[in-house]
């Protein structure tokens, strides 16, 4: 008896629930609809953006005068390790990791850079030694042109500013040279 009424319980069990259809998928999402990357932001114009000097002197920033900065360079210290702190001054989607290219002064240089949150606002940035082969992009005369997927190409003007700073940082993690000792001057002998 309970083998014919255990069928019958499954069929009106299963009566109940309305069948799969193309309209029953629109009504209801299973998962949140993935967001891909945001929209990419042009290139900035930096027709007269220069290189300044922050408050604190170890940091620069790059912009047009008067207006928000576009990019930022510093010498921090690390634990006794100096690096080479860079923030490019654009939205960045939470949790973004990226490359910095940096493409001058006769090298081609691919930093690690990453969307950090800033108060309400995330945007890039990176660090690496100042020792870094890498930087040598940055000590040159010429014209820099900094890229990060999404943010647009970054041209930075001529200068030998960042270069300075970067030797600069690289002249910190020199150990100080060591003392030369010079022998005491030979007194004559009292002849007393």
């Amino acid at each position: 008896m309970r083998v014919a009424i255990l069928p019958c319980l499954m069929l009106a069990i299963a009566a109940c629930q309305p069948p799969a259809s193309d309209e029953y998928s629109e009504r209801s999402r299973i998962a949140p609809r993935a967001e891909g990357p945001s929209e990419p932001i042009a290139s900035p114009d930096t027709a007269g953006a220069v290189w300044a000097a922050a408050e604190n002197t170890d940091r620069l920033l790059y912009g047009k005068p008067g207006e928000r900065p576009l990019f930022a360079l510093e010498c921090v210290d690390q634990g006794g390790l100096p690096l080479i702190a860079f923030t490019r001054f654009a939205k960045a989607d939470a949790g973004a990791k990226a490359i910095l290219a940096l493409i001058g002064n006769g090298h081609v240089s691919r930093l690690k850079i990453d969307a950090t949150e800033r108060g309400d606002i995330w945007r890039w940035e990176g660090a690496t030694e100042a020792a870094d082969p890498a930087l040598d992009v940055l000590t040159g005369p010429r014209q820099v042109e900094a890229t990060v997927p999404g943010a647009g190409s970054l041209i930075l003007n001529p200068s030998a500013v960042p270069g300075e700073l970067v030797e600069r940082c690289r002249a910190a993690a020199l150990p100080d040279p060591e003392p030369i000792a010079t022998p005491e001057p030979l007194l004559p002998e009292d002849p007393a």
